[in-house]
């Protein structure tokens, strides 16, 4: 398995380098695969819902009415019925490569393993709501995916053939039965849109929409498909006294309808399930012998202008992960080692890199110390310096007013500050939490508590001096006691939460 997951790391490089000449890093449509899947899921859904308004659920209206749409509106309803098919078969493209890439670069392991397993979910769940529209048109094409997807079920040994029976004659079908198939073909897209909400849950950051060109560039190859090669019936309408000899098939949905036909249909069960079990169980491969092996390090991120946070990092986890999770906004772009935008020093401990490309990271800089926080994961305690750093958590932490009552040098380059609540006003805290400083433009500066979480009457700061740094500049040259100060806060978790087990302090 590494060495196909090599072999794939291989192409995708070179592939992402060669899109990077001709795009640019912001918009290479491989460091977009899963926006690019929602996009085209609201295409689908919006032409959809068009075609469903002029659509007929009637076994005699079916095809008449999907024939009226395409050739007596096919200046509106034909060019919608044929993106709706070009952009469910764009879906299913990008969802197998996203998966491809997830797979190529070792992203399902630990704690990514919720993402995967919702994924493989999420494509399945496309596949049968696909397959089920090819149905709804009644076609001979529709025919042959209806009567050959219920002989497959019918091997089950929950139906034993009771599902072929209606289709033995031509007047089996009813109404009823399209009314079935029109509202699952509204039921399962709905599902699909609730687990790919649910898939992106873990994700930190996560984004849902392309950028503006990639949106652009899609929706004009869509239109210039559907009008260069229109999306049509086969066949003539359905008949099921007669049986279909050839179709032409839609092999981003209907690829494992040529085996249903040519193989034993237990065989076709048997491959289908082995194939999902086996990517179900790639998260948890190989095996961990004993409990307790995913490790947890510290991170302490430094700002250039004297801020810092202090976080959790899970083993596997990038940096770059790891502080958009606890909420802090560090400097990104592309999030796939292209861009350089997330570059950062590594003052103390060491990582090791995930593939990127070499101009974003080279390799002088990146042995002065730098390191892509997108694809750095830690060998350990990790203490590093970005430029800029600040909240963003998604719920706003509260803003409070606070007068400077004590300012007392304690080093050189130290100050200590005391910041008083309005009377009667407490702050609860953990130790180990923080503050932003809010500037008068907005900006953002953070420091860390330095009283104990019992007294927090007051806030206890200790401010170190940084050349040029705006806040710290203005605590040693312009701050004086009885000076207001407004501040967010508490923010971050790194906090005490293992409370069993004997703890040894190193200073």
């Amino acid at each position: 398995m590494k060495r196909l997951q090599r072999l794939l790391q291989w192409f995708f490089m070179r592939g992402e380098a060669l899109f990077n000449a001709a795009f640019g890093e912001r918009i290479n449509p491989l460091y977009h695969l899963g926006e690019i899947s929602f996009f085209l899921f609201w295409v689908i859904a919006a032409s959809g819902l068009y075609l469903y308004a002029f659509f007929e659920t009637g076994v005699t209206e079916a095809y008449s009415s999907i024939e009226a749409l395409t050739h007596g509106q096919w200046f509106i309803g034909g060019v919608l019925r044929s993106v709706h098919r070009y952009a469910s078969d764009a879906m299913v493209v990008t969802m197998l490569i996203h998966l491809l890439r997830h797979f190529a670069f070792d992203h399902f392991h630990g704690f990514r393993w919720f993402s995967w397993i919702t994924g493989v979910a999420l494509i399945w769940l496309v596949y049968v709501s696909g397959i089920n529209g090819y149905m709804l048109p009644w076609d001979r094409l529709a025919q042959f995916v209806i009567v050959t997807s219920f002989e497959w079920l019918d091997w089950l040994p929950s139906f034993g053939g009771t599902l072929m029976r209606n289709f033995i004659h031509a007047n089996s079908v009813g109404d009823r039965f399209f009314s079935l198939l029109s509202f699952m073909h509204i039921g399962l897209p709905l599902l699909v849109l609730l687990l790919m909400w649910v898939h992106v849950q873990r994700v930190p950051k996560a984004r849902t929409t392309p950028p503006r060109p990639i949106v652009a560039s899609l929706l004009v190859t869509l239109v210039l498909l559907a009008l260069a090669r229109p999306a049509l019936s086969q066949g003539g309408a359905a008949d099921l006294g007669t049986a279909v000899a050839s179709v032409r098939l839609d092999w981003f949905y209907l690829a494992l309808f040529p085996l249903l036909v040519a193989w034993p249909l237990g065989q076709v069960w048997a491959l289908m399930a082995a194939g999902t079990a086996l990517l179900v169980a790639l998260p948890f491969w190989p095996p961990r012998l004993r409990r307790g092996q995913q490790r947890e390090y510290q991170l302490v991120v430094h700002s250039a202008d004297g801020g810092q946070a202090q976080l959790r990092l899970r083993e596997g986890e990038t940096l770059l992960e790891a502080g958009l999770r606890e909420g802090l906004a560090l400097p990104y772009e592309c999030r796939n080692g292209a861009c350089g935008v997330c570059m950062c020093s590594i003052e103390h401990g060491a990582v090791t890199h995930r593939p990127y490309q070499r101009i974003a990271l080279p390799d002088n800089l990146k042995d002065q110390g730098k390191a892509l926080m997108c694809c750095a994961m830690p060998l350990g305690d990790v203490v590093i310096e970005v430029e800029g750093l600040a909240h963003a958590g998604s719920a706003p932490a509260p803003v409070l007013t606070g007068r400077v009552v004590g300012m007392e040098r304690l080093a050189e380059e130290v100050m200590r500050v005391l910041i008083e609540l309005p009377e009667g006003q407490r702050i609860a805290f953990n130790a180990g939490q923080y503050i932003n400083i809010l500037l008068d433009d907005g900006e953002r500066r953070a420091f860390s508590f330095a009283n104990p979480p019992h007294e927090n009457g007051a806030v206890e700061l200790h401010v170190r001096r940084i050349p040029d740094g705006r806040f710290t500049g203005h605590v040693f040259e312009r701050m004086r006691l009885g000076d207001t100060v407004r501040f967010e806060g508490p923010l971050g978790n790194f906090t005490l939460s293992d409370r069993v087990r004997p703890i040894i302090f190193v200073a």
